[in-house]
């Protein structure tokens, strides 16, 4: 598998689609690896050049030591991009994903196509919370958070009809370096993108699950209305929406891509 080895970490990657086709990346949420795109892949491959990677810290990728920024998340985007040879891309992603993607648009916005961002906010949560997580995680790790975050991420309904898929995003979110986790969730803590949305200058959509309890459509609806070209859309499901409705999501990524 290749990876790119990076001055403090080292990052996993993965490579799919179409050789000369646009380059499209996905950048994925919290506690997750590059595998919850996989729906998204199956049904784009054909018309872009995919990258995904593992957020450093998360899936195969390492964790750097201490505590992360988003500008540095963001870094990390842009030297994969450098290894490859990607002057341009199209971009995605979710929740922290999302977060790194406003960053992207604000400080490397020349390096977009477009920007998608779903299930996220230009700040999300409070540094009080945040810091109460992050406590928690140092006493006990991230098992006694499965449960809550099963709720946050999936519906009853979806949890029921899909258990499969339910198990396997949450053994992945409880095999998540615990250092890694620690250093994303501050990077979370510390973004505000809310009086630099308007730098976003790059065609942007916003998806929000109509039943996220973390990122409500509202938070998505903003982003749209803060940057310069920017629409807003909601699809059923909670924060992982892009799994629960993995069609009108892809659907609705696929339009924007156009």
């Amino acid at each position: 598998m290749p990876f790119l080895e990076l001055e403090s970490h080292r990052l996993h990657y993965r490579i799919d689609g179409a050789v000369d086709a646009p380059w499209l990346t996905f950048c994925n949420s919290l506690g997750t690896d590059l595998h919850m795109w996989d729906r998204q892949v199956d049904a784009l491959s054909a018309r872009f050049r995919i990258l995904r990677y593992d957020r450093r810290g998360h899936g195969q990728s390492s964790a750097a030591p201490g505590l992360y920024s988003v500008a540095g998340l963001g870094a990390d985007v842009v030297a994969l991009w450098d290894h490859l040879g990607v002057e341009r891309s199209h971009f995605c992603g979710l929740s922290i994903g999302g977060l790194t993607g406003q960053w992207l648009g604000v400080h490397a916005g020349e390096r977009l196509h477009t920007l998608t961002v779903a299930a996220t906010a230009a700040k999300i949560g409070t540094l009080e919370s945040w810091n109460t997580r992050i406590a928690q995680v140092q006493r006990d790790g991230l098992l006694p958070l499965r449960e809550g975050t099963a709720e946050r991420w999936f519906t009853p309904a979806f949890a029921q009809a899909e258990p499969a898929v339910v198990e396997d995003i949450l053994q992945r979110f409880v095999a998540t370096d615990v250092g890694g986790y620690i250093g994303c969730c501050h990077a979370v803590a510390t973004a505000d993108f809310r009086d630099q949305l308007g730098r976003i200058q790059v065609p942007t959509l916003a998806i929000a699950g109509d039943d996220d309890p973390v990122c409500p459509p509202a938070d998505l609806d903003a982003i749209a209305q803060g940057v310069a070209d920017g629409h807003a859309i909601t699809v059923p499901g909670r924060h992982i929406c892009n799994i629960e409705s993995a069609e009108a999501f892809t659907a609705a990524l696929a339009a924007h891509l156009r």
